[in-house]
């Protein structure tokens, strides 16, 4: 019996010790100031690995057992990199130093060349220096969404209905949700050309969706709510008539709603209705909505000619300014900065290789509204739009997205006279039965931000494309609350703390 206790011991040690370096975490930090160093590589044996989040945080799970070689290593862009013995790393805070920049290797390095000079060697460099063939990519993309309703007022101001009574419109409005979150996130290998949506698949290894049901915020929902409140209220031979453009509905049943004096569409409703169609879509074909944000997020990207960051394509509309060099993965850069002349919409800051003079970070920001309008009541404010973009190299030796950030904001206001029209069915001549006059006003926020890492590219043939087939409807877990069970075993990007805290109140 003592031996074959020591002998379960000594398994249970064994195991342990086997599986104790299954995964590394940490979080990075500056050295000098304490911050959170975000969009750090972690890599073992400069192969493929994960990014940390915006609070420098990462959790890197290995595909092998660690051997004594084995080597982790940290770095970022500015900063000294750091190696450590993979086997061995059991830290929970890695400090990262600024790394100094001698003079002579800017001597060395600096050519002498204008920042205009700098940008169009970048130009005539870009085919050669980045991958726009068939390539197999294994990424994660997260989509994290917020609504927040700013104002929701309904002002009766006359009504023949018993029923809607300016308190009854008040409880309406309590019971309908004032914020609502939600994160997808999906595992997946990516087949085709990089933005390229006509010629790309997806092959979802996971995927999970999380939010609360009972406060999800969509055009649909708030019509959703506000008609099944109304039917518990309602005679059961009459139906409503509502003047005002705002829900499009028809239902066959006792108490329905529809639109038939809808006014011209505007720009706004037509902004609506694609928004609807966007909702629909996400929930009918995930796969294809997914692939869509994806190659969007791609195809914003400097190497595209449409994309809005049109500074490599129409340089003459922008200020380039050399702010400084810097390091990153030992690549000495240059920092430049653009600003528009005129009508741009965008400025930022550009991280371009010295020796071959390729981008490989941007950062950007919009520097005015990207749409701003009021049209009968109704109004559209696009206030938002920045972002990351960092590019690798590949074992081709070309550069690939390794990290895409994109964070939107906006705002949609309607402010319009409301006027519902009780009809009964089985009234013989006028059907008519009561009125009700009132003035709306909602406003509402919406934020969202997307993150996409890559963690392996792979050359393909145009075959290995063609051959490939799509899962048909494939479907993202629902999940009521944060699970930091889903991901194990799986590379992502850490979650922020709002995703960690997330739990529905259902």
């Amino acid at each position: 019996m003592n031996h074959l206790y020591k002998v379960c011991c000594l398994f249970i040690f064994i195991s342990l010790h086997s599986f104790s370096q299954e995964s590394i975490n940490a979080k990075i930090l500056d050295s000098t100031s304490q911050k959170p160093i975000p969009f750090a590589t972690i890599s073992i044996n400069d192969n493929s690995g994960v990014i940390s989040n915006n609070n420098g945080e990462f959790l890197l799970y290995l595909n092998k057992k660690v051997s004594k070689k084995d080597s982790l290593t940290i770095g970022c862009l500015g900063y000294e990199s750091k190696h450590f013995l993979a086997k061995t790393f059991h830290d929970s805070i890695v400090l990262l130093s600024p790394k100094s920049i001698e003079l002579d290797e800017v001597l060395v390095s600096n050519k002498n060349y204008t920042t205009e000079e700098i940008i169009e060697k970048t130009k005539e460099n870009l085919a050669n220096n980045y991958d726009f063939s068939f390539i197999k990519s294994k990424l994660f993309y997260r989509a994290s969404h917020y609504t927040n309703v700013l104002k929701k007022d309904v002002t009766i101001k006359k009504s023949t209905i018993p029923e809607f009574n300016q308190g009854f419109v008040d409880s309406l409005l309590n019971a309908m949700p004032n914020n609502a979150d939600s994160y997808t996130e999906t595992l997946s290998n990516m087949y085709g050309k990089s933005g390229i949506i006509d010629s790309l698949k997806l092959d979802i290894i996971k995927a999970s969706r999380l939010y609360d049901k009972s406060r999800e915020i969509t055009f649909e929902g708030y019509e959703e709510k506000f008609n099944t409140i109304i039917k518990k209220h309602v005679k059961r031979d009459s139906y409503f008539k509502i003047k005002s453009g705002i829900f499009g509905t028809k239902e066959e049943m006792d108490s329905s709603f529809y639109d038939s004096e809808k006014p011209k569409k505007d720009e706004t409703e037509a902004f609506l209705e694609e928004q609807k169609k966007k909702e629909q879509e996400r929930k009918n074909n995930f796969t294809k909505y997914t692939k869509y944000s994806i190659s969007r997020l791609q195809r914003n990207s400097f190497t595209s000619e449409d994309s809005y960051l049109n500074f490599l394509e129409k340089p003459n509309r922008y200020e380039f300014k050399l702010e400084d060099y810097s390091f990153l993965n030992n690549e000495f850069v240059y920092i430049i900065s653009f600003t528009p002349k005129r009508r741009e919409d965008y400025k930022g800051t550009i991280y371009i290789n010295t020796d071959d003079f390729a981008i490989i970070r941007v950062d950007y920001e919009n520097v005015k509204a990207l749409k701003n309008f009021k049209l009968l009541g109704l109004s559209y404010n696009a206030y938002l739009k920045q972002g990351t973009l960092i590019y690798e190299k590949n074992a081709s030796n070309k550069y690939a997205l390794k990290y895409a950030e994109e964070e939107t904001g906006n705002k949609f206001g309607i402010k319009r006279p409301l006027k519902i029209i009780e009809k009964n069915k089985h009234t013989k001549g006028r059907r008519k039965q009561n009125e009700l006059s009132s003035d709306i006003h909602f406003i509402l926020s919406n934020r969202e931000k997307k993150e996409l890492v890559v963690f392996e590219n792979d050359a393909i043939t145009e075959t290995d494309f063609t051959a490939f087939e799509e899962k048909p409807k494939v479907k993202p877990i629902y999940l009521p609350k944060y699970d930091p069970e889903f991901w194990k075993g799986y590379n992502v990007i850490e979650p922020n703390q709002a995703i960690k805290n997330f739990k529905s109140i259902e």
